[in-house]
């Protein structure tokens, strides 16, 4: 009993651990400089931009259009380095709640000036969670486009509707996804006759699947090499700077510090946690496995039932119907 009380104090320990883990992720995905990079790569609004202008002009700081508040209708007006959306939510009577990791606002140049934009950027440690994930993206674009009714548009304003992005870093997807950028957005296709749409019209979401993956594939490099770096477990806070500053040029300001050896600390503590829980298991199989031996012995040697060898060794009550299942596998 004892035994038992004391993996599920580590199995506890270990899923407070994760959850340290999982927030301190999105706490590192939503400082500027790390939304920058990402947007870059993945937001072709920003392809002519330099990773400083995108952190420092476009993602938008203005109250009016901060990072979304608990629901539909409000924002949070906080001003920061650090876009506070992560664990947003949106919330609809019929619809239930959705949990955003980051959310946030942003201005885009186009031809014809300015473009409003609303991100969402996701950490996803299970690709396989039972339902294909892609559909999971698509449905939060879907979201953070209806959600606009009332706070970007109303009744037949639908010309001011925002393009969504909804962005996934997915950490560990199955192999044939390691090191793969995808994106699925809406796209005109001819059926009969040749008519063109201007594309702002159609071209209202994207979901974007990051897939990180080994060092050692042809496809590692830019936007994979620098999330893999920032999220490793295993990289140190100083290899962590080093390659961001010198390769990235993402500039080591003091809260991005913190954050980056926080997460690592987390990362320490969760393998830790996960070393110490799987000793535990190990020893408490190789326990079982010497009983269940004893007992076998004990049957043999004597031609007695099952019963009354766990008798002779004075196997606790308790324990016995597994002993029993074990022998009978």
């Amino acid at each position: 009993m004892q035994q038992e009380e004391n993996y599920l104090a580590q199995s506890i320990s270990q899923v407070d651990a994760d959850a340290c883990y999982d927030e301190g992720v999105k706490r590192l995905l939503a400082n500027k400089s790390i939304l920058a990079v990402i947007m870059k790569e993945c937001v072709p609004e920003y392809r002519g931009c330099t990773v400083r202008e995108i952190a420092e002009k476009y993602i938008e700081d203005e109250p009016q259009i901060g990072a979304v508040g608990v629901d539909a209708d409000e924002t949070n007006r906080n001003i920061s380095a650090t876009i506070h959306g992560a664990n947003t939510e949106d919330v609809t009577l019929t619809e239930g709640t959705i949990r955003y990791d980051v959310r946030f606002y942003a201005t885009a140049p186009s031809e014809d000036g300015l473009i409003g934009l609303i991100l969402n950027v996701e950490a996803q440690n299970r690709y396989n969670a039972g339902y294909p994930l892609l559909k999971r993206a698509i449905y939060y674009c879907s979201r953070m486009i209806s959600a606009q009714y009332g706070t970007e548009f109303t009744k037949g304003e639908y010309g001011k509707i925002k393009k969504v992005y909804s962005i996934w870093v997915c950490m560990n997807p199955p192999k044939n996804r390691r090191n793969t950028i995808t994106q699925y957005s809406i796209q005109e296709k001819h059926i009969i006759g040749e008519a063109v749409e201007q594309v702002r019209n159609y071209d209202l979401m994207s979901a974007v699947m990051i897939c990180l993956g080994d060092e050692d594939d042809k496809n590692y490099g830019g936007l994979l090499k620098f999330l893999e770096v920032l999220l490793s477990e295993e990289k140190s806070p100083e290899t962590k700077k080093e390659i961001l500053e010198t390769e990235f040029d993402v500039p080591m300001t003091q809260t991005l510090e913190s954050e980056v050896r926080r997460m690592c600390n987390l990362s320490q503590g969760v393998m830790e946690k996960g070393v110490a829980k799987g000793i535990g298991i190990g020893e408490e199989r190789g326990e079982n496995k010497a009983t269940l031996n004893a007992i076998r012995n004990v049957m043999n040697s004597f031609k007695v039932s099952a019963d009354a060898a766990m008798d002779a060794l004075h196997i606790p009550e308790a324990d016995r119907a597994k002993y029993r299942a074990m022998l009978q596998s």
